[in-house]
This record gives C-alpha cells, structure tokens and sequence, in this order.
C-alpha cells in the first residue's frame, strides 16, 4: 500500500473514530442522568461549558451538576423518566465538532408513559486530552416556532447555533 493510500486511510479511520466518540458522549447524557449521576453528566461538558435550555442557562460543570442533583431532577427520576437522544448529525473540523438531534423526555405516569418534551438540539463539541466535550448545548423545544427547526438546519450545515 502506498504511503499516499495508507495516510488516506488513516485520515478515515480517524475521522469515523472521532464521529464514534463524539455519539457516544451524546448517548452518554440520557442514561447519567436518568441515573442521577451528577457528576458523570457534569463531566460530559468542558470545565467553561454551557447548558442552554428553553427556561435555564447553565455556565459551568457544577451548575450542571446542580441541575441533576436538584429536587425537580431528583422528583423526575423517582417517577420515572427517560431522556432518549436521537441518532445525531456529526459535522468534525479538526478539534471541533458540531451534531444535531432530536430528543425526548418521556415520563412516567399512572399505566402509561407520556412524553413530555421533545426538542431540537444543537451540540458544539472540543477534542481534549481527555476525549470530546461539550462546550454548549442548546435545547429548544419542538413546539413551532421557528427558532427550533433552524437550530437543527444550522447543526446539519455544520454551523454554530444563531445566538
């Protein structure tokens, strides 16, 4: 195999590792914090990452941390709840990478499940020593207005989320 090939290849190789990496840390979300594991979701984002939901803002590993240790979090889990990422929309740029998805909270109720949430998320993510992070994930809800589906356009282009 020549040189020209074998680095071909290599590059490949990486880039399909990377797109793995990157979609195991997005599906990592649902089960840590279905779980209640603060501390493994608060380690999916770098140490300056950012949480953005529709109704809050988190700066920071430790407010995400708080967030899954929280009452409300807390109040979810005990009834049964399940957040469920969508096969993600992958675009990597050397250290860097944007992803798309759809996502769902679904929740238990008296004999049935329900589902609560479903939103468009748009994931900007950074190679570290330590493997892929989230800098920020937006959230919006899929509700109808149009700054939900736009995120979605946008994380399929590659592009940042409009601010």
């Amino acid at each position: 195999m020549s040189e020209d090939r074998l680095a071909a290849l290599e590059a490949r190789l990486g880039a399909l590792e990377d797109e793995r990496d990157i979609a195991r840390t997005m599906a990592s979300y649902g089960p840590l914090v279905d779980g209640g594991d603060a501390d493994g979701v608060a380690a999916l984002w770098a140490p300056d990452g950012v949480y953005d939901i529709d109704e809050i803002f988190l700066a920071g590993r430790e407010r995400v941390r708080e967030m899954v240790r929280s009452p409300a979090h807390q109040g979810w889990i005990r009834q049964g709840c399940a957040h469920v990422v969508g096969p993600p929309h992958i675009t990597v740029d050397g250290d860097e990478a944007v992803a798309v998805c759809h996502s769902l909270m679904v929740v238990h109720e008296p004999g049935r499940y329900v589902v609560r949430r479903a939103t468009a998320n748009h994931w900007r993510l950074r190679r570290t020593p330590s493997g892929w992070q989230v800098v920020t994930r937006t959230n919006r809800i899929l509700d109808g207005r149009a700054e939900s589906p736009a995120l979605l356009v946008a994380g399929v282009r590659g592009e940042p989320a409009a601010s």
